[in-house]
């Protein structure tokens, strides 16, 4: 213990040891992440759980913001991957808005990090940062997109319309749940049936559902006034190729 701490606490001079350095650092920051959440997460803390000085994780992150955009990139990618390798081929709507839920709250780190992103962490990032993270983003949507259009019998506009609004959805409904733990204790009936109201999956779901039919039925390539995908994620052609 003593000795990984020494080595931490080692400059990294090779761009190997650099790199090796800035993994470690974000590994315990998703450690320290899944234990306090957002509002707890330090720099402080960070340091600690990583054993290096405060001032060298400003030589990787130039905010703490910056270290959260880098874990929703590495969480977005494990997210995606989870929910393409289990894509059956050929699922019904609500079978594929039930995956897209499941996986989604299974992650506990993209579904928190995702809910934060547009209130704050984009904020307070450098733009060189924001700009690599939109391209590593549209890189990877449009893995899912292209891998989704198939499976729901649509075609890529509309494949890359049904991910842009169930993503909506399912912040919304994340937002809009309720229901608190309490273990060992029951809840009256009339309060469960509030909590009811307001479950995310249900209102997930069942509004998913809707959008996904509603999409399909819609046979124009795109609406007037909006811009294909294919025209907004230039960056990523292959993916829509």
């Amino acid at each position: 213990m003593l000795q990984a701490l020494g080595n931490n606490r080692k400059r990294a001079r090779s761009d190997e040891e650099k790199a090796l350095r800035r993994s470690h650092i974000l590994h315990a920051a998703e450690s320290i992440f899944a234990d306090v959440g957002y509002e707890s997460f330090s720099m402080a803390k960070l340091s600690k759980e990583a054993g290096v000085v405060k001032g060298t994780l400003y030589l990787y992150f130039d905010t703490r913001e910056e270290v959260f955009l880098v874990m929703y990139n590495r969480s977005l990618k494990r997210w995606g991957e989870a929910f393409v390798s289990s894509l059956g081929a050929s699922m019904s709507d609500l079978e594929y808005a039930e995956l897209f839920y499941t996986t989604y709250t299974n992650d506990k780190g993209y579904s928190s990090l995702a809910d934060r992103l547009e209130q704050s962490i984009k904020h307070n990032v450098s733009l060189k940062s924001f700009v690599k993270s939109k391209r590593l983003f549209w890189e990877r949507v449009g893995q899912i997109i292209k891998a989704s259009a198939p499976v729901l019998g649509l075609t890529m506009t509309q494949s890359a319309e049904v991910f842009r609004a169930l993503s909506v959805l399912m912040v919304g409904a994340m937002r809009a749940d309720q229901a608190p733990a309490f273990e060992d204790e029951t809840i009256p009936t009339d309060v469960q049936a509030v909590l009811a109201l307001f479950s995310s999956k249900d209102f997930f779901m069942n509004n998913a559902n809707r959008l996904i039919v509603a999409i399909r039925s819609d046979k124009s390539e795109f609406r007037a006034g909006e811009l294909r995908p294919t025209q907004v994620l230039g960056s990523a052609p292959d993916a829509f190729a």
